[in-house]
């Protein structure tokens, strides 16, 4: 079925065939005409999402979609929490990727002149990349205390602030069981407590350059010309490795279901089912692990810029996931309902009101961060007044890939990438050329378009855009 623009920027697939509520998709003529490529199956993937057991009002497409496993990356699913599903692919692999924000106290003119030498430091203090290592010193019992707790736990162990818990969804704690954890994947996250994964995983150190509202960047603590570090990551191999376990389990639980999918990463269970409860418990410990992670990250930041700049006082804006199910209270229809909302490649994006944004952010909405690639804008979004009604309280995750990673690779040289972007002001640091290319500037989509849209629509509103100085990846 083609998608119908019912509204500006609004494009819906009515229901045929097994699906069971009609899909909609947001975005601008360009950003959904990609969508309809044979390369991408964005569209025909939501549909296949739009047939889960269970799922209310509609599947959602954010403007940053394009294909995924199963579920399209940059889509929302929610589901009836009682009687519905849950399903591994609509979380992902990385569960709990997420990105945070961090705001340095510095101003541009105290760091310029310096960002190469900041870019060597974050990539000599935080391992980055496969098998290398983590800025924690972890054991197993150290990583079950993770995955119990979350952020937590590092507060504990002299690795967190207080104020790190306040200003992190969820307070950086999910309600995990380590036991749920596959062994060989909690072996896998003892050396990977601070570190940077490769393919779009990144930190970046970026200066405010634009400001649109000032009351709300005013409360996220940010000030134009301010330095600002962005963090995406998210459960490494620990995250990885439970979900393809559970995936496989479910693939044995329910053959017959497997078989007739169109795809068998759209494997679901009941919510009621066993093994439906044990995915959730790991899936929630992993996702604590993923706080973990970012945080270790945070104190290494703090590390390095404390050593550099002497009036360097550096704090989490906010610290919010994109790859993860939870049970949420939405209205559909006249009624309110408790869902279990898959969001992958989406984050969480509540308005102003919302009891579950922090205290300090009641009066403007929930801060999101939205990334673009490595040579160009981010945004710092909060949370839009009509985000409920059209995507669950969701918002889009970064700019959407354009290309995949194989055709970047053959696109682009790492070398020439790398002059082009220090032309311009941006030092890269990268464990290999590979990742480079594969994450080149042009294998996304304009972040630009995929804001405009989200504003527009009132998914999330523009509080300042930011501009990338160094940039470390994995």
């Amino acid at each position: 079925m083609e998608p119908v623009e019912i509204e500006p920027d609004v494009y819906e697939i009515a229901r045929t065939g097994e699906m069971r509520v009609p899909a909609r998709v947001y975005g601008s003529e360009s950003l959904v005409e990609a969508m309809r490529t044979a390369d991408d199956q964005t569209l025909a993937q939501i549909q296949d999402v739009a047939t889960l057991p269970g799922i209310q009002q509609f599947a959602v497409v954010l403007p940053d979609g394009h294909r995924g496993y199963g579920f399209p990356v940059g889509s929302v699913a929610a589901v009836d929490a009682d009687d519905g599903v849950i399903s591994p692919g609509g979380v992902g692999f990385d569960i709990n990727c997420g990105v945070r924000l961090l705001r340095t106290g510095l101003s541009f003119h105290e760091v310029a002149g310096r960002e190469s030498m900041l870019a060597d430091r974050l990539f000599q203090t935080i391992p980055t990349g496969f098998g290398a290592g983590s800025y924690l010193d972890t054991d197993i019992a150290d990583v079950r205390g993770i995955l119990e707790t979350g952020v937590e736990w590092l507060l504990n162990e002299g690795h967190a602030r207080k104020a790190d818990l306040e200003h992190c969804e969820e307070n950086g704690r999910h309600p995990g069981d380590p036991n749920a954890v596959p062994t060989e994947a909690l072996k896998r996250g003892v050396d990977q407590v601070g570190s940077l994964g490769s393919g779009n995983h990144f930190l970046e150190v970026q200066r405010v350059s634009e400001v649109y509202d000032s009351a709300a960047a005013a409360a996220f603590g940010i000030d134009l010309d301010e330095i600002v570090v962005m963090i995406h990551a998210g459960s490494r191999g620990l995250g990885h490795q439970t979900c393809s376990h559970y995936i496989d389990e479910f693939e044995r639980a329910y053959p017959d279901l497997a078989e007739s999918l169109p795809n068998e990463q759209l494997v679901y269970a009941p919510v009621s089912d066993r093994l439906a409860g044990e995915y959730r418990s790991a899936m929630n410990a992993a996702a604590n692990f993923a706080w973990g992670n970012r945080q270790a990250m945070t104190q290494a930041v703090r590390e390095v810029f404390s050593d550099l700049f002497e009036d360097a006082d550096v704090q989490l804006v906010y610290d919010l996931g994109h790859n993860i199910a939870t049970e949420e209270h939405h209205a559909v229809g006249d009624d309110e309902q408790t869902l279990l909302v898959h969001r992958k490649g989406a984050s969480r994006a509540f308005p102003a009101g919302h009891p579950d944004v922090p205290d300090a952010y009641a009066d403007v909405g929930q801060p999101v961060f939205v990334p673009g690639d490595m040579g160009s804008r981010s945004y710092v979004l909060a949370g839009g007044s009509r985000s409920l009604e059209r995507s669950f309280g969701s918002a889009p995750h970064g700019a959407g890939r354009a290309k995949s990673r194989t055709k970047a690779s053959r696109e682009y040289a790492a070398g020439e990438l790398q002059q082009a972007l220090r032309a311009r002001g941006i030092f890269v640091r990268a464990q290999s050329g590979e990742t480079l290319t594969e994450e080149s500037p042009g294998a996304y989509k304009n972040v630009d378009e995929v804001v405009h849209v989200c504003h527009e629509l009132g998914l999330g509103t523009k509080v300042a855009q930011t501009t990338p100085l160094a940039n470390i990846k994995g």
